[in-house]
């Protein structure tokens, strides 16, 4: 926040009027302490871990593994052939899993 030095300071009564003049007012005004959103709306909108997707449907078209591609042994992701780090007992480890 920028101070302005040149402006006429008030002394520290004048502060402590001001300060109680603004809570007065603030008291007053009976929406201050209000939150302009709707519980009810804001529940409705949140979903639990483990919730029922049983009525949602699959948007993404799945592709089954191609010809450049393996399925790492260690986290189970497929893979583009470039990201084989190593090969153990005739399975692939991608590059994260072996480091």
């Amino acid at each position: 926040m920028a101070t302005d030095y040149d402006a006429p300071r008030k002394s520290d009564e004048e502060i402590s009027e001001d300060s109680i003049e603004e809570l007065k007012t603030r008291r007053n005004d009976k929406n201050s302490g209000k939150v302009d959103e709707d519980e009810v709306e804001a529940a409705e909108a949140f979903e639990l871990p483990g919730a029922d997707l049983s009525h949602e449907e699959l948007t993404v078209r799945v592709l089954p593994r191609q010809q450049d591609e393996f399925t790492c042994a260690g986290c189970f992701l497929v893979r583009h052939r470039s990201q084989i780090a190593e090969e153990r007992n005739g399975q692939a480890y991608c590059l994260d899993c072996a480091g």
